[in-house]
């Protein structure tokens, strides 16, 4: 089990979209998203409870999904191969292909982040949010890491090649991007939840755990 604190902020790209009103839009069937701005892991409190939605963000103006309303497509564009550089090794084999969906922004991709602009500071102790990767079913792996400023990696954040849950640390009025991972092509679910104190009594509060499809395409 890993636990890692995610606070590298993208001041540049502020959320200005507007939120629909009335909750996450109810998909008759799932939405597909594969390009764009989208905060995949988007985090809210409200009545008492920790609340993870999808935040699209790719067009005029911000819509907010449950997670399960949506299908997250890596495109073929997503496709390379690992580098002959043990940093890289986490990824597999050097020479094997590997879909990543960037954390510098493509157009031609999607740009998958983490928001928790929605959190007002002070509502929970030290602002802070565990957001666990529970389980990945699919062909193959998915490993969520950062890069430095060279542009090799930084921080493993998510890995389920060696075993998970794998938490990431977030603070109220993150937002950030990281690199998303997978070792095949095909279908993969990925159940992920929130958990928290509240700062006025140490009360413990949870998400629900929600589900992605990400559909990783050859």
């Amino acid at each position: 089990m890993r636990s890692t604190s995610l606070r590298i902020l993208i001041g540049a790209t502020a959320v200005t979209g507007v939120l629909m009103t009335g909750g996450p839009a109810q998909a008759a069937c799932p939405v597909p998203l594969e390009h764009g701005h989208v905060d995949v892991v988007g985090l809210a409190y409200e009545d008492g409870s920790l609340e993870i939605a999808v935040h699209d963000e790719s067009g005029e103006e911000e819509v907010e999904y449950a997670p399960e309303d949506v299908l997250l497509r890596a495109l073929p564009g997503a496709q390379t191969t690992i580098p002959a550089d043990p940093a890289y090794a986490f990824l597999g084999t050097s020479g094997n292909p590997v879909w990543i969906l960037p954390e510098v922004q493509n157009p031609d991709l999607l740009w998958a982040g983490f928001g928790a602009e929605e959190l007002e500071s002070g509502v929970l102790q030290n602002d802070e949010v565990d957001v666990s990767f529970l389980s990945v079913k699919g062909p193959g792996r998915l490993a969520v890491y950062t890069d430095d400023v060279f542009g090799e990696p930084e921080t493993v954040l998510v890995n389920s090649g060696d075993g998970l849950p794998d938490t990431v640390d977030l603070r109220a009025g993150d937002h950030t991007h990281a690199n998303w991972a997978f070792s095949k092509a095909g279908t993969y679910t990925v159940k992920v939840k929130a958990a928290a104190h509240l700062a006025s009594d140490g009360s413990p509060v949870s998400s629900r755990t929600v589900t992605y499809t990400f559909e990783v395409q050859k």
